[in-house]
């Protein structure tokens, strides 16, 4: 059939009709609402290139939990800033580091929220990079060393599932991460805590913003040899297989909105939930366009949410989080 008896139009005519029709849809199940926990007491700071977005102190926690709660939203990624870091970034598996301290915390505040503890070591050590350094005597070159590296991951993970993480979701990109921290958390007796593995996460420019908010930039170098090449897309399904036979339960491709083709080849290539990390400089292009009145933000974000949604995330991450639950709910 073809125009005129074909009309195509007919199913826009009215906003139930589209709603009727409507083939994805966006609800506040689908978010998980980072957070950034600090050291010391009465800090709310808003982070300068990421408005809305504050490094909250643990006694002004609360509150905010209280606010994702409210909300509908059943997810939070925690992220810590410590007070202090060294070689081994050993604040990121201290029984009493601040992210085991603020996940203790939240479980007796609301045990109904999700925990999901980023599991790496970049905030928490003073070069700022995502594993242990190796001095090459040959070479004089300084080197993210794999293996060493995935012996402190493993600590870390299995001491924030100590203090209640519902779910380990390491983004370090070390070869053998998954396998490792799987092993680890087994062998400590939480097998049935899943892995949210940062399975496809490239080497990107979008990242610039939580830097400033993690306090986590590199002191020398650059991340290009363990996180991903831009350009790369086949790539993203070895990463993706490999995690899947080392054993984790969800994958995620960070950054999300450059990165829509890799969302859909994994969805249609594995059967595990998708996640897109709807990332920093994402949020802070919106909210930069939206307060110089170039953009309706409202319409913006959920659009972008949506198109990441229909290229077939399950979940997404996103620091609009509380504001899109607002929305969903015509406020």
């Amino acid at each position: 059939m073809a125009f005129p008896i074909t009309r195509n139009r007919r199913l826009r005519g009215t906003a139930g009709l589209r709603s009727l029709v409507r083939e994805t849809q966006l609800t506040v199940d689908d978010l998980i609402y980072p957070l950034f926990v600090t050291v010391g007491t009465g800090i709310k700071e808003e982070i300068a290139s990421m408005p809305g977005v504050y490094h909250l102190s643990m006694d002004l926690l609360k509150q905010e939990i209280d606010q994702v709660v409210a909300s509908g939203v059943k997810a939070i990624l925690l992220f810590g800033v410590p007070a202090t870091k060294d070689a081994v970034g050993s604040s990121a598996y201290d029984h009493n580091g601040i992210v085991q301290e603020a996940t203790r915390a939240i479980k007796e505040w609301a045990p109904q929220l999700l925990v999901v503890a980023d599991t790496c070591l970049c905030q928490f050590t003073d070069h700022g990079h995502c594993g242990m350094i190796h001095h090459d005597e040959r070479t004089g070159r300084a080197e993210v060393h794999n293996d060493s590296s995935l012996e402190l991951l493993v600590k870390t993970a299995v001491s924030q599932a100590e203090a209640g993480a519902d779910i380990i979701a390491p983004s370090n990109m070390m070869d053998g991460f998954v396998g490792a921290i799987r092993e680890g958390l087994d062998t400590a007796g939480f097998e049935s805590v899943p892995i949210m593995s940062y399975s496809v996460k490239y080497a990107s420019a979008f990242y610039g913003p939580f830097r400033d908010a993690a306090h986590s930039a590199p002191q020398f170098g650059d991340r290009k040899t363990y996180q991903m090449d831009p350009a790369n897309a086949r790539e993203a399904l070895r990463e993706a297989e490999a995690d899947i036979i080392e054993g984790a339960d969800m994958l995620m491709v960070k950054p999300a909105l450059a990165y829509l083709d890799v969302v859909r080849m994994l969805k249609e290539s594995f059967d595990l939930p998708v996640v897109a990390y709807n990332v920093s400089a994402e949020y802070s292009m919106v909210k930069a366009a939206a307060a110089n009145g170039w953009i309706d933000e409202r319409a913006i974000v959920l659009e972008t949410l949506t198109g990441m949604k229909r290229a077939g995330a399950d979940i997404i991450i996103t620091y609009h989080a509380l504001d899109v639950a607002r929305w969903l709910r015509g406020e």
